[in-house]
């Protein structure tokens, strides 16, 4: 229920920061294009550009589980962790702004990979999940410092159910 409050705040949030709305000039936002870019190298696996955004000091914190890890190293090792074996993964952007460096965007994450991750031994399986990622950019050196998941596992835990 926490999660569904902030995320409808977070709908209405844009409209807060009406000078970092582009619609018209068809360009996107230099922080919103570095987002991108590094949420396509995050899902495509690519760990030797996902590296390029992170420091020591990066952090990546998945807020409705808790679990927060500093420096780019172990970020990465978690993320090599979490995705072994998925055979698709992609983050759906349905809403992107920004207020400077930070860059909001809610969405749908996609999994499709090892049931074993899920507790579903020998199935494969296939989830979308709601979503809405935070991040706090360093627009100087083009670093991410900070990435906040905030996952709707209810959701989760509700099509691994009819799996």
């Amino acid at each position: 229920m926490r999660i569904l409050r902030l995320l409808v705040c977070l709908i209405f949030v844009p409209a807060l920061f009406p000078a970092h709305v582009h619609a018209n000039s068809g360009e996107m936002p230099a922080e919103q294009q570095l987002a991108v870019k590094y949420m396509n190298a995050l899902t495509e696996h690519d760990y030797q550009t996902l590296s390029k955004f992170y420091n020591r000091d990066s952090v990546f914190f998945d807020k409705t589980a808790n679990r927060k890890y500093t420096g780019g190293r172990f970020i990465i090792d978690f993320f090599e962790r979490a995705h072994e074996g998925v055979l698709e993964y992609d983050f759906n952007i349905e809403h992107m702004y920004n207020a400077g460096s930070l860059v909001v965007m809610i969405g749908n994450y996609h999994f499709k990979g090892p049931g074993e991750q899920f507790g579903k031994p020998g199935k494969i399986i296939d989830v979308a999940i709601p979503g809405v990622t935070s991040l706090k950019l360093d627009m100087r050196t083009h670093r991410v410092a900070e990435h906040m998941d905030l996952i709707d596992y209810q959701t989760l835990s509700d099509q691994l159910a009819m799996q």
